[in-house]
Protein backbone atom coordinates (compact mmCIF):
# COMPACT_ATOMS: atom_id res chain seq x y z
CA UNK A 1 0.00 0.00 0.00
CA UNK A 2 1.43 3.37 -1.01
CA UNK A 3 1.32 6.24 1.44
CA UNK A 4 2.00 9.92 0.82
CA UNK A 5 5.59 9.72 2.10
CA UNK A 6 6.40 6.79 -0.25
CA UNK A 7 4.86 8.66 -3.16
CA UNK A 8 6.94 11.77 -2.45
CA UNK A 9 10.14 9.68 -2.18
CA UNK A 10 9.28 7.97 -5.46
CA UNK A 11 8.57 11.26 -7.22
CA UNK A 12 11.85 12.76 -6.03
CA UNK A 13 13.80 9.65 -7.05
CA UNK A 14 12.08 9.53 -10.43
CA UNK A 15 12.97 13.14 -11.16
CA UNK A 16 16.57 12.56 -10.13
CA UNK A 17 16.95 9.42 -12.27
CA UNK A 18 15.14 10.55 -15.39
CA UNK A 19 14.43 7.88 -17.98
CA UNK A 20 16.19 4.99 -16.21
CA UNK A 21 13.25 4.83 -13.81
CA UNK A 22 10.81 4.31 -16.68
CA UNK A 23 11.57 0.61 -16.85
CA UNK A 24 10.21 0.04 -13.36
CA UNK A 25 6.81 -1.68 -13.47
CA UNK A 26 3.74 0.45 -12.93
CA UNK A 27 3.09 1.06 -9.24
CA UNK A 28 6.34 -0.61 -8.26
CA UNK A 29 8.44 2.44 -7.52
CA UNK A 30 6.63 3.22 -4.30
CA UNK A 31 7.73 -0.11 -2.85
CA UNK A 32 11.45 0.39 -3.37
CA UNK A 33 14.13 3.04 -3.08
CA UNK A 34 15.22 3.82 -6.63
CA UNK A 35 18.64 5.07 -5.55
CA UNK A 36 19.74 1.82 -3.92
CA UNK A 37 21.14 -1.32 -5.45
CA UNK A 38 18.78 -4.08 -6.48
CA UNK A 39 19.93 -7.60 -5.79
CA UNK A 40 18.48 -11.00 -6.58
CA UNK A 41 19.59 -14.53 -5.90
CA UNK A 42 18.53 -17.59 -7.89
CA UNK A 43 18.79 -21.36 -7.60
CA UNK A 44 17.65 -23.08 -10.79
CA UNK A 45 16.14 -26.37 -9.62
CA UNK A 46 16.70 -28.17 -12.94
CA UNK A 47 20.33 -27.20 -13.56
CA UNK A 48 21.54 -26.65 -10.00
CA UNK A 49 23.03 -23.33 -11.10
CA UNK A 50 23.06 -20.43 -8.67
CA UNK A 51 23.44 -16.71 -9.16
CA UNK A 52 23.74 -13.94 -6.60
CA UNK A 53 23.62 -10.68 -8.50
CA UNK A 54 23.36 -6.93 -8.18
CA UNK A 55 21.49 -6.32 -11.40
CA UNK A 56 20.82 -2.61 -10.87
CA UNK A 57 23.28 -0.09 -9.40
CA UNK A 58 24.24 3.55 -9.73
CA UNK A 59 20.90 4.40 -11.31
CA UNK A 60 20.94 1.81 -14.10
CA UNK A 61 20.80 -1.85 -14.99
CA UNK A 62 24.17 -3.64 -15.01
CA UNK A 63 24.63 -5.13 -18.51
CA UNK A 64 27.03 -7.90 -17.46
CA UNK A 65 24.70 -9.00 -14.67
CA UNK A 66 21.72 -9.01 -17.05
CA UNK A 67 23.73 -11.35 -19.28
CA UNK A 68 24.38 -13.62 -16.28
CA UNK A 69 20.67 -13.61 -15.43
CA UNK A 70 19.73 -14.39 -19.05
CA UNK A 71 22.06 -17.39 -18.94
CA UNK A 72 20.79 -18.83 -15.66
CA UNK A 73 17.15 -18.27 -16.63
CA UNK A 74 17.59 -19.73 -20.14
CA UNK A 75 15.50 -22.57 -21.54
CA UNK A 76 17.23 -25.37 -19.67
CA UNK A 77 15.82 -27.97 -22.04
CA UNK A 78 17.19 -26.49 -25.27
CA UNK A 79 19.90 -24.16 -24.00
CA UNK A 80 18.30 -21.22 -25.84
CA UNK A 81 19.04 -17.86 -24.24
CA UNK A 82 16.86 -14.77 -24.62
CA UNK A 83 16.77 -11.52 -22.67
CA UNK A 84 14.73 -11.61 -19.50
CA UNK A 85 12.41 -8.63 -19.14
CA UNK A 86 13.92 -6.04 -16.79
CA UNK A 87 10.43 -5.36 -15.44
CA UNK A 88 10.25 -9.03 -14.41
CA UNK A 89 13.47 -8.64 -12.44
CA UNK A 90 12.08 -5.55 -10.74
CA UNK A 91 8.87 -7.43 -9.98
CA UNK A 92 10.91 -10.21 -8.31
CA UNK A 93 12.87 -7.64 -6.34
CA UNK A 94 9.68 -5.94 -5.17
CA UNK A 95 8.09 -9.26 -4.32
CA UNK A 96 10.97 -10.01 -1.96
CA UNK A 97 10.52 -6.59 -0.37
CA UNK A 98 6.81 -7.30 0.00
CA UNK A 99 7.33 -10.62 1.83
CA UNK A 100 10.40 -9.45 3.76
CA UNK A 101 12.55 -12.38 2.65
CA UNK A 102 15.69 -12.28 0.50
CA UNK A 103 16.40 -15.99 0.17
CA UNK A 104 17.34 -17.32 -3.27
CA UNK A 105 14.37 -17.74 -5.58
CA UNK A 106 13.94 -21.37 -6.55
CA UNK A 107 13.41 -21.36 -10.31
CA UNK A 108 11.19 -23.97 -11.91
CA UNK A 109 10.90 -22.31 -15.33
CA UNK A 110 11.77 -18.96 -16.87
CA UNK A 111 12.45 -18.38 -20.57
CA UNK A 112 11.05 -21.10 -22.87
CA UNK A 113 11.84 -21.52 -26.54
CA UNK A 114 8.90 -22.01 -28.93
CA UNK A 115 9.92 -25.66 -29.37
CA UNK A 116 9.96 -26.29 -25.62
CA UNK A 117 6.66 -24.50 -25.11
CA UNK A 118 5.01 -26.56 -27.88
CA UNK A 119 6.31 -29.80 -26.35
CA UNK A 120 5.00 -28.81 -22.91
CA UNK A 121 1.61 -27.89 -24.39
CA UNK A 122 1.31 -31.42 -25.79
CA UNK A 123 1.75 -32.83 -22.27
CA UNK A 124 -0.30 -30.32 -20.28
CA UNK A 125 -3.42 -28.23 -20.77
CA UNK A 126 -1.95 -25.66 -18.37
CA UNK A 127 0.64 -24.34 -20.83
CA UNK A 128 -0.48 -21.33 -22.83
CA UNK A 129 0.07 -21.22 -26.60
CA UNK A 130 1.28 -17.62 -26.31
CA UNK A 131 2.97 -18.02 -22.94
CA UNK A 132 4.76 -15.02 -21.47
CA UNK A 133 7.66 -17.45 -20.91
CA UNK A 134 8.28 -17.25 -24.68
CA UNK A 135 9.05 -13.54 -24.29
CA UNK A 136 11.23 -13.78 -21.18
CA UNK A 137 8.42 -12.07 -19.26
CA UNK A 138 7.39 -14.93 -16.96
CA UNK A 139 8.92 -17.07 -14.27
CA UNK A 140 7.73 -19.95 -12.08
CA UNK A 141 9.14 -19.67 -8.56
CA UNK A 142 9.23 -20.65 -4.93
CA UNK A 143 10.82 -18.61 -2.16
CA UNK A 144 12.14 -20.71 0.71
CA UNK A 145 10.78 -19.63 4.06
CA UNK A 146 7.68 -18.09 2.50
CA UNK A 147 4.45 -20.06 2.35
CA UNK A 148 3.32 -20.48 -1.24
CA UNK A 149 -0.07 -18.88 -0.55
CA UNK A 150 1.65 -15.90 1.08
CA UNK A 151 3.93 -15.51 -1.96
CA UNK A 152 0.85 -15.61 -4.19
CA UNK A 153 -0.99 -13.02 -2.09
CA UNK A 154 2.04 -10.72 -2.12
CA UNK A 155 2.33 -11.00 -5.91
CA UNK A 156 -1.37 -10.27 -6.31
CA UNK A 157 -1.09 -7.22 -4.07
CA UNK A 158 1.62 -5.72 -6.30
CA UNK A 159 -0.75 -5.76 -9.31
CA UNK A 160 2.18 -5.76 -11.75
CA UNK A 161 1.12 -8.59 -14.06
CA UNK A 162 -0.21 -12.11 -14.12
CA UNK A 163 -0.12 -14.40 -11.10
CA UNK A 164 -0.74 -18.13 -11.36
CA UNK A 165 -1.06 -20.35 -8.30
CA UNK A 166 -0.02 -24.00 -8.58
CA UNK A 167 -0.09 -25.48 -5.06
CA UNK A 168 -0.01 -29.11 -6.29
CA UNK A 169 3.17 -28.39 -8.24
CA UNK A 170 4.48 -26.12 -5.45
CA UNK A 171 5.11 -22.91 -7.39
CA UNK A 172 3.77 -19.47 -8.20
CA UNK A 173 3.89 -18.05 -11.72
CA UNK A 174 4.48 -14.31 -12.09
CA UNK A 175 4.70 -12.35 -15.32
CA UNK A 176 4.74 -8.79 -16.59
CA UNK A 177 1.72 -9.12 -18.85
CA UNK A 178 -1.64 -7.61 -18.06
CA UNK A 179 -2.91 -7.92 -14.49
CA UNK A 180 -4.81 -11.19 -14.15
CA UNK A 181 -4.79 -14.28 -11.93
CA UNK A 182 -5.65 -17.94 -12.00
Amino acid sequence: MTNRRDFIKYAASFCALGSSALLLPKGAAAATNLTSERKLEFLHLHTGETLNTTYWADGDYVAEELDNINYVLRDFRSGAIEPIDKNLLDLLYLLQQQVGKTAPYHIISAYRSPTTNAALRKRSKGVARRSMHLLGKAIDIRLPGVALNHLRQAALSLRLGGVGYYPKSDFVHVDTGRVRYW
